[in-house]
């Protein structure tokens, strides 16, 4: 069996907490049980078809959370990731203002999305030395 450094390590909880926050809010709020936040969120947006649209969301999530686990070596899920995160971040702000003040809201979540992603890309192999042991 092999040893990851450190280094490494960090990166992949990083990575497979990034995975696990796409999946998990692709899979439940989307797919499984519907929320009334998703659909509240949708409707701001004229989104009339909320169902479909979700189900799509949510399936894409889900994808990209798979994107995030098996694309080893590229740095571009992550960036993606950020951008994503950011961009929904304002989206809300703009759309559905009332949920940056619940308990559960998308300042929190996408914010410490973010810092996952900067923690991941700061400690991907090709950018600090001391994780080349094992890749």
């Amino acid at each position: 069996m092999f040893a990851l450094s450190p280094v490494l390590r960090i990166h992949w909880v990083a990575r497979a907490s990034l995975a696990f926050m796409f999946g998990f809010h692709g899979l439940v709020p989307k797919l499984l049980w519907l929320s009334q936040g998703e659909q509240a969120m949708l409707r701001a947006h004229g989104i009339e078809q909320i169902a479909l649209f979700a189900h799509l969301a949510g399936a894409a999530e889900i994808a990209f959370a798979l994107w995030l686990l098996l694309a080893r070596r590229s740095g571009l899920p992550l960036i993606i990731a950020a951008t994503a995160l950011l961009g929904l971040l304002v989206d809300v702000a703009f759309f559905s203002p009332s949920m940056l003040k619940e308990a559960f809201n998308p300042v929190t979540l996408n914010v410490a999305g973010m810092a996952l992603c900067a923690v991941a890309w700061y400690s991907r192999p090709e950018a600090n030395p001391l994780s080349k042991a094992s890749t």
